[in-house]
């Protein structure tokens, strides 16, 4: 998955779960060139800004904070001009009508053309038209168990919903990521009965 030249979508469950963040986090490439992050004034507000430090992504972070959705979108078209890129990550918060289908779909061809993926954030939003490849809700799940210490969380993990795919069939995983190996692992959803009580009561 990570480092696929298209637009995704990625639907945040509950408007403050970090879960959004974490699982796009997670798919983006691994590399020195730079990321570019763009968030509206409702987002930042809400949810917060990215603690750049904390991120752990090898390449430098451009962080870009912008009124309005429409401003999200320019910038993000703008940025997915640029080939030094590693990808774009553009916050979005609710339905505004600036995020048309039209507005997807350029996103969508831009991100295609110059080969970098572009990660659209969605809170308090619903799952309207749009022309994104792959289409995502996640929600967050206990931590894995800590290898070294019972008492201390272990790797992130997600309730993963793919519900619209231009080349894969839609499904629900578990994804989990291994800092060691830098990647993310999917199993079968919900084999832990206590991690399915949880996901239901995240979504």
């Amino acid at each position: 998955m990570p480092g696929r030249a298209m637009l995704s979508e990625v639907f945040a469950l509950t408007p403050g779960d970090g879960a959004a963040s974490g699982f796009v986090l997670a798919q983006l490439p691994r590399g020195p060139a730079p990321l570019l992050w763009v968030q509206d004034r409702v987002s930042r507000q809400e949810a917060g800004r990215p603690y750049l430090p904390g991120l752990g992504l090898p390449g430098p972070i451009l962080r870009v904070d912008v009124a309005r959705a429409a401003d999200v979108l320019s910038a993000a078209e703008d940025g997915l001009h640029c080939t030094a890129l590693s990808a774009v990550v553009a916050e979005i918060w609710g339905d505004p009508p600036a995020l048309s289908f039209t507005a997807s779909k350029r996103l969508a061809l831009r991100a295609e053309a110059s080969g970098l993926p572009c990660w659209l954030i969605r809170r308090g939003a619903s799952p309207d038209l749009s022309a994104a490849r792959e289409r995502w809700r996640v929600v967050s799940l206990p931590s894995a168990p800590h290898p070294d210490d019972s008492a201390a969380p272990g790797a992130p993990r997600w309730r993963a919903e793919l519900f619209r795919a231009r080349d894969r069939r839609p499904g629900t995983w578990v994804m989990c990521y291994d800092p060691a190996t830098d990647r993310v692992d999917l199993s079968a959803p919900f084999a832990d009965g206590a991690l399915a009580k949880a996901g239901h009561a995240g979504g």
